[in-house]
């Protein structure tokens, strides 16, 4: 088979469809009425998982953030990870490798918390992150609302962007 008789029958067209602008303006909806749809998915309610990310955006620690919230650190740092949030690990990446070790029956658990010198909920919450994947769509969600709310910490880098310059300007 040649590439022409590969090609026979296809036909190029210089036309796109106009699809239009593809929006959506949720900007008069809070954000825990935005995680509503995830609540199911989420170890607390919406308004609680909202009150974590506002606090943990904000500056303040996970477990900080989930005392704000009247949930446990270990709550919070979940809701964290399903909704996308990162730097939730407990762990370092070598650390984390050695869970999925223990997930995938590779080690046992005994060895894998001795080799990782974690605690039982520092290691629990590793194994949480290392076994469950943020929920799709919900960083989006989470990303969407702080930008129009005017969070801080979301606009950091941002204002910080001018003090930051590439490596090459040093040489």
């Amino acid at each position: 088979m040649t590439l022409s008789d590969i090609a026979d029958g296809l036909c190029v067209t210089t036309e796109q469809r106009d699809r239009g602008v593809a929006s959506t303006d949720e900007t008069d909806r809070t954000l825990a009425e935005r995680l509503a749809e995830y609540e199911t998915d989420l170890p607390c309610d919406a308004p609680a998982a909202a009150a974590v990310v506002d606090a943990y955006t904000g500056g303040a620690a996970i477990d900080a953030a989930g005392h704000d919230a009247g949930v446990t650190p270990m709550a919070a740092a979940k809701v964290l990870h399903l909704l996308g949030l990162d730097g939730v690990s407990p762990l370092a990446p070598a650390g984390r490798r050695i869970v999925r070790d223990w997930l995938d029956a590779r080690v046992s658990r005994a060895d894998a918390r001795a080799l990782t010198g974690a605690g039982a909920q520092e290691f629990a919450l590793a194994a949480f992150v290392e076994a469950h994947d943020p929920l799709p769509g919900a960083e989006d969600v989470v990303t969407g609302a702080l930008s129009r709310s005017g969070n801080a910490a979301v606009h950091k880098r941002d204002a910080l962007a001018e003090t930051m310059h590439g490596a090459d300007e040093f040489w």
